[in-house]
């Protein structure tokens, strides 16, 4: 798939938000989601976050990051989690956002599994293949590198767009002969496939990607209660579940909850949340993230994604794209 329709869609978004002047109320908060498994799950159905805010906030369920970009850049939503290459690719666009919290670290939570029977049994073999992959996220960035590492042309692989609902779809028909995807999809296609490699691995070979929370500059600069307190609500629920993370599943309300939002099965939720890492507030405001390293990481993904022509440029530099300003103002309030 061209990049160019995406590329039109922020163009053409990016003008709206140029024109239209405060299209949201002071207690119009929208939130774009995806089914990440994460701790704030939890406060999300428990209406934790609207507490905070004052007011009742609207939670967006997506596919994928690019949907959640091209949501933001329409000005249809505030907030959004989107990965680290849908992130590199906003930036890149000069999409007016800001990156102000590290969802998670991504690791065994996302992995490329073919289909038993399809004669995949090692990297080369994926040559003349068909893999589903949602363009523009981080499991395409990701599948990209770990070609790359390979030695493999992507254009000798038959890369296919498809959101992680098509994919489960199209693995039980027996369309494709693997995907690189996130649960519940990930969950989904697992147990008649075999993992041939994760986001652990390609993130050693040096690709490593992660989620992020962003926000629309127009918002921030109106409502940065709002946003140091979703940022707070977000830290302390992190903070629960690392104090204690068998604690915490263990207790059957946490995980229903996390489930149902998700689309996850129950039993896999222990499992999924120990496939990511979790950063701590200092941690988030720290060298290692928006403190320094995640400039860097938006960089080097830009820099990755110009090398596969899927951005037009790499800009000279990303930090406008980045703060630790929430972080630091919700651990002020603790």
């Amino acid at each position: 798939m061209s990049r160019k329709p995406f590329l039109r869609t922020l163009a053409a978004a990016g003008m709206i938000l140029a024109s239209a002047v405060a299209a949201e109320a002071a207690d119009a908060i929208r939130i774009g989601y995806q089914t990440n498994v994460d701790p704030a799950k939890v406060e999300q159905a428990d209406g934790v976050y609207d507490k905070a805010f004052g007011t009742k906030a609207e939670w967006l369920k997506f596919d994928s990051g690019a949907e959640v970009i091209a949501a933001i850049a329409g000005g249809s939503i505030d907030i959004g989690l989107v990965g680290s290459s849908p992130l590199a690719v906003a930036a890149s666009n000069k999409l007016p956002v800001k990156t102000f919290l590290i969802a998670d670290l991504i690791g065994d939570a996302e992995a490329l599994v073919v289909r038993n029977g399809s004669g995949i049994k090692k990297p080369e073999d994926l040559v003349g293949k068909t893999i589903a992959v949602p363009f523009v996220s981080t499991t395409h960035y990701s599948l990209l590198a770990a070609l790359k590492h390979w030695g493999i042309d992507p254009s000798k692989v038959n890369i296919v767009n498809s959101r992680p609902p098509e994919i489960a779809a199209a693995w039980a028909r027996g369309d494709i002969d693997g995907a690189y995807v996130w649960d519940p999809a990930l969950g989904a296609i697992k147990p008649t496939g075999t993992v041939l490699v994760s986001s652990t691995e390609v993130a050693k070979w040096g690709a490593p990607t992660f989620d992020a929370w962003i926000v629309r500059n127009e918002f921030a600069d109106k409502h940065a209660d709002v946003v140091a307190a979703f940022t707070k609500v977000t830290g302390e629920a992190y903070a629960k579940y690392l104090k204690d993370p068998k604690a915490w599943v263990a207790d059957k309300a946490n995980v229903e909850k996390v489930a149902r939002i998700t689309g996850s099965k129950p039993e896999d939720v222990a499992g999924l949340l120990a496939s990511y890492s979790f950063p701590t507030a200092a941690e988030q405001a720290g060298p290692e993230l928006l403190g320094g390293a995640t400039v860097k990481a938006v960089l080097a993904t830009s820099e990755f994604l110009k090398e596969q022509g899927k951005v037009p440029e790499v800009l000279a530099d990303y930090a406008p794209y980045v703060t630790a300003d929430f972080v630091r103002q919700a651990a002020a309030t603790n």
